[in-house]
């Protein structure tokens, strides 16, 4: 279609045109870069569960209308009807860091937002695609580089929180953390639900149950149900002489002069194995030598909750176990593979709590046969794939010379499934097994025979779970009956109905908790309960967030200082760099761009670049802020961040700035928070390699999606056409 003749002389066209160009490129980024406004359209329903505050939101099924409540960026993304192309790279993106961290998603996904928004600005203002990719690239690889100054080791924290002023009552915990032999005996707790009042007492032990591995110690105990706001009774050994029994409770008291008071975790000692009953007596904390040791794990644990006071109480009840049976045996001191979970719908959340061996839910035809079962010793087989008669392993070649007629025949039609039916199960019977524990799904019509002949079969037990019966059991998982041998069937498991706190056991309508338990087992299960259906997986989620998190930490040796610090940081580094004087391009940034023009519009937009880097900084503090109550608005946010990056310059060194407003805990701090009732004493830390990958995974998927956006938008042949004749009817 032919253009209107341009209203100026022919003699100032030329000079109009060159006015037009910009503007109509402008134009085009803005329509046609639809894949970053995608990934900034979806980020933007993440917004509220950035940050320790975060505000949860309730994600309703449209076919059968329940609904459940969310509070991490996982479950909002599987929740999205996600059909565009960047939807499902966003979706890969978060998936790929669940997978690998289970914690930073939260941050992940507001960084694509925010980052999106800002390559949007840079290509309004007419900034070369290569020169975006390259200038962020270079900028947060700088700003990793300059973080690593913040980070500190996981004894220096221990340390430095072991010494500070916490109080007793931080933290105090609302969850029962007693159950039917769980970490406390339910006596205790039984006890101390009277009205008494008594101060906390310190008494020496003097040795450990296992005292073949040379554990003997001098150390002191304090009861953990100090946390619980009851009385603080004493435990000494049942051997010592002076001390006093509590009736029916099995526990020991004593009366010392010394007095301490307890902090939110309770000192680490020496806890007692019963080797006759198998059963957890009771677990006590002791005080170290060490300063920085007598809490173990438990005050990195409660830096790295940011505020998840519900998870953190049971998380210390599972590091205190672990690390004592560390000391006594050798063992790793925290095994997150020995940590399992258990969700039982319909009981109060101050029903939770950490009970050694596998807890599990069964049907109430199950539990019948669980009955016959108290207190007797039990044959187990472990298998490690299906329970039925289609299943066949993975890398199974069928037989080429066979022809399939039928793949999945009825079990009730016809002799073939009922003669497998038979046959698999007098292969129990014959072995005397009475346990199975299935990886896989497990037949129906097999399940109802062994419940008639009292043969309890579970399934889909997971593969840590397995490999821990197995090894205490010395038992050999088998992928078909078929294979079981004498070798296969191990010994000494007990199953019993799980109880709960108050030493009921729990009958909750067609599902039935049980335990099942073996001498010496190391795995430990975490009851989480609530009594609001769409809240579980809600509780779930935090609580394995907050496992790995203490689990990334051990496994990088340091945290990084929380709070905001680092990316407060990264802030002041990039507007640094981005107010340094212009550079002409060096060879090396010629060889790199393959193009003299390239390397000089790299420099010449760099200081745009980076300013559009620390945008995304920026935004993060303020709505963390805002998130947290810190702050009325986004703009007051930015203002007290724009004071703290003010007061970093004029110090001389940012680092040095951040790391003392962060000791004296001013950092970005307003009156309220999660650790606002609790004082100073309470650090916030973060992992390291997760939240660095957060930010890498976030710019890559941005660059990639920005990359793609414009080989689909130019194609190879814009440069052609922009230096043709027909460029000015395409610009206009």
């Amino acid at each position: 279609m032919p253009l209107d003749p341009l209203p100026f002389p022919p003699q100032t066209g030329w000079k109009k045109r060159c006015c037009l160009l910009p503007m109509a490129f402008r134009d085009m980024n803005a329509r046609r870069h639809i894949g970053l406004q995608q990934l900034s359209s979806l980020a933007l329903a993440g917004r509220t569960l950035l940050g320790p505050m975060k505000s949860c939101k309730f994600i309703v099924d449209e076919s059968t209308n329940q609904s459940t409540l969310i509070g991490s960026a996982v479950r909002l993304i599987e929740s999205l009807d996600l059909t565009s192309a960047a939807g499902q790279l966003l979706n890969e993106t978060i998936q790929a860091q669940n997978k690998e961290f289970k914690t930073g998603m939260s941050t992940l996904l507001f960084l694509i937002g925010a980052w999106s928004n800002a390559v949007l600005e840079c290509l309004q203002q007419n900034v070369p695609v290569s020169a975006i990719v390259s200038v962020m690239s270079e900028g947060l690889n700088s700003c990793c580089e300059r973080v690593q100054c913040l980070q500190i080791s996981i004894h220096d924290v221990n340390k430095e929180l072991c010494s500070s002023s916490v109080r007793p009552n931080a933290f105090k915990s609302k969850t029962c953390q007693i159950g039917h032999d769980s970490l406390l005996n339910p006596q205790i707790f039984l006890y101390f639900q009277k009205d008494i009042s008594a101060p906390e007492e310190v008494i020496p032990i003097s040795s450990c149950s296992y005292q073949e591995d040379g554990c003997n110690s001098n150390k002191c105990l304090v009861s953990p149900l100090a946390g619980l706001g009851s009385i603080a009774s004493l435990v000494k050994p049942a051997g010592d002489k002076s001390t006093s029994v509590i009736s029916g409770s099995g526990v020991t008291t004593s009366s010392c002069n010394k007095l301490t008071h307890s902090r939110y975790f309770s000192t680490l000692g020496k806890s007692h194995f019963s080797s006759q009953q198998g059963n957890f007596q009771g677990y006590f904390s002791g005080q170290s030598a060490d300063p920085c040791e007598c809490y173990g794990f438990g005050h990195l644990a409660m830096a790295l909750s940011h505020g998840n006071q519900a998870s953190v109480k049971l998380l210390q009840s599972v590091v205190a176990y672990q690390q004592e049976r560390a000391e006594c045996s050798g063992s790793s001191q925290f095994n997150i593979a020995e940590i399992v979970t258990c969700c039982l719908l319909g009981l109060p959340e101050n029903y939770s709590c950490v009970s050694p061996g596998f807890v599990t839910l069964v049907s109430s035809e199950q539990a019948t046969v669980i009955k016959h079962f108290e207190d007797k010793p039990l044959r187990i087989l472990l298998m490690d794939g299906d329970l039925t008669e289609q299943y066949r392993h993975l890398g199974f070649n069928r037989p080429c010379n066979v022809r399939t007629i039928l793949e999945h025949p009825s079990l009730w039609e016809g002799r073939a499934g009922d003669l497998w039916l038979s046959s698999m199960l007098d292969i129990l019977i014959n072995f005397e097994v009475n346990l199975v524990l299935v990886k896989g799904n497990v037949c129906k019509n097999l399940m109802e025979r062994c419940i008639a002949n009292s043969i309890l079969v579970i399934g889909f037990v997971t593969r840590d779970v397995l490999r821990a019966f197995g090894e205490v059991t010395s038992t050999q998982p088998v992928t078909y009956l078929t294979q079981l041998n004498a070798s296969c069937v191990g010994s000494g498991a007990q199953v019993e109905l799980w109880k709960a706190c108050d030493g009921r056991a729990m009958d909750l309508g067609e599902l039935v908790p049980v335990r099942i338990k073996v001498q010496g087992i190391p795995l430990l299960t975490a009851v989480l309960t609530t009594a609001v259906a769409s809240k579980m997986q809600l509780i779930e989620d935090q609580f394995w967030t907050l496992v790995y998190r203490l689990h990334h930490a051990l496994n990088d040796k340091n945290v990084f200082l929380g709070g905001g610090a680092v990316e407060l940081l990264c802030l002041s580094h990039i507007q640094m760099l981005a107010e340094q004087p212009l550079q002409p391009a060096n060879k090396n940034a010629v060889k790199e761009f393959h193009n003299p023009w390239l390397a000089a519009s790299a420099t010449e937009y760099k200081s745009v670049v980076l300013q559009a880097l620390a945008s995304g900084w920026k935004q993060y503090l303020s709505v963390v802020m805002c998130n947290t109550a810190k702050a009325a608005s986004e703009l007051e946010a930015c203002t007290t961040v724009d004071h703290h990056l003010k007061k970093a310059a004029d110090c001389g060194s940012p680092s040095a700035y951040i790391l003392k407003e962060f000791r004296r805990g001013d950092l970005l701090r307003g009156g309220s928070g999660p650790f606002a009732d609790h004082g100073e004493g309470l650090k916030v830390y973060d992992n390291v390699t997760a939240k660095m990958e957060a930010w890498r995974r976030a710019l890559d998927l941005v660059l990639l999606v920005l990359q793609t956006d414009a080989e689909i938008i130019s194609g190879p042949k814009r440069n052609q056409l922009l230096n043709s004749h027909m460029s000015r009817t395409f610009c206009i």
